[in-house]
């Protein structure tokens, strides 16, 4: 029995090491995501987390913590996880991309909620790179998917070097900075300058907010004031999309503070300004 079961592992971790195969583009990447579900499904989400993990992918539990170490340290593994992306884009360069969709936990005390996930490319694989989720208390509407291939394809560069990496990275730190003074000058409405027509902001205990106008009429009818603290950044190849992560204090109007840690996701405009196409907050715990 016990080699029976060993095999039957080693059987799934082929068939979705076989899954997450990228051709560069988002219908791949959608696939990669459907089948890390199903393994969780067969084999727990311990051994799927390690499974399909980069080495270095980060983990909101509820705190940003090493994907491979937080799921290493967990007794067993849970299996009672269902999720639909309903959103998925991919670099021109092939080898990054996001999804974010619904979830649910549990089959009789349920959990609801939405995720956002960052995917790279690891020899030729889909391995996950970031992962959160924001808590509802009931179902989320279904909405229509928006499963967007690149409009072109580039190759990697295979020999960037660090110099090169870093300036990218500097690009994005910058305009998270400028984004950050003008809402201390400006207040939320200074998001308005910064989120593309068909903006997404994922925030606790609601829908998806869908579209510029919608995503700042919520934060202005309950946020006095953000302040955006980055720790992390990074850029995809093809000069596309980039993501940050952070911590996020937020002062409500009803005059209360909370402390969030975020994961924004920009893309490149065609003037070549970054503009903010998701947003997530999950509660920070200190």
């Amino acid at each position: 029995m016990k080699q029976l079961f060993s095999t039957t592992i080693a059987v799934a971790l082929t068939l979705s090491a076989f899954a997450q195969k990228s051709d560069g583009t988002t219908k791949s990447l959608v696939n990669a995501e459907n089948e890390f579900e199903k393994s969780i499904a067969k084999i727990g989400d311990k051994d799927s987390y390690i499974e399909y993990s980069s080495a270095n992918a980060l983990v909101f539990r509820p705190n940003p913590v090493n994907s491979k170490t937080f799921y290493a340290a967990q007794a067993k593994g849970m299996n009672e996880v269902s999720w639909e992306p309903n959103l998925a884009k991919v670099s021109k360069s092939g080898d990054w991309g996001f999804t974010t969709g619904t979830y649910q936990v549990g089959k009789t005390d349920k959990k609801y909620g939405q995720y956002l996930s960052i995917w790279k490319v690891e020899n030729g694989k889909w391995r996950l790179a970031i992962d959160l989720g924001t808590e509802s208390n009931k179902p989320l509407t279904k909405v229509s998917n928006r499963f967007v291939e690149p409009k072109e394809h580039i190759a990697p560069k295979t020999f960037i070097n660090e110099k090169d990496i870093k300036a990218g990275k500097d690009v994005i730190l910058t305009t998270e900075k400028t984004l950050n003074t003008f809402l201390k000058t400006h207040g939320i409405g200074a998001f308005g300058g910064f989120l593309t027509n068909d903006a997404r902001l994922l925030f606790p205990g609601n829908e998806a907010i869908d579209g510029k106008g919608k995503v700042l009429t919520f934060l202005n009818g309950m946020v006095s004031k953000i302040n955006l603290k980055t720790t992390g950044v990074d850029k995809a190849a093809g000069s596309d999309f980039a993501y940050t992560y952070g911590v996020a204090t937020i002062d409500y109007k009803a005059d209360l503070r909370e402390s969030f840690n975020y994961v924004f996701i920009y893309e490149k405009a065609a003037d070549a300004s970054w503009n903010l196409i998701v947003q997530a907050f999950v509660p920070a715990e200190r």
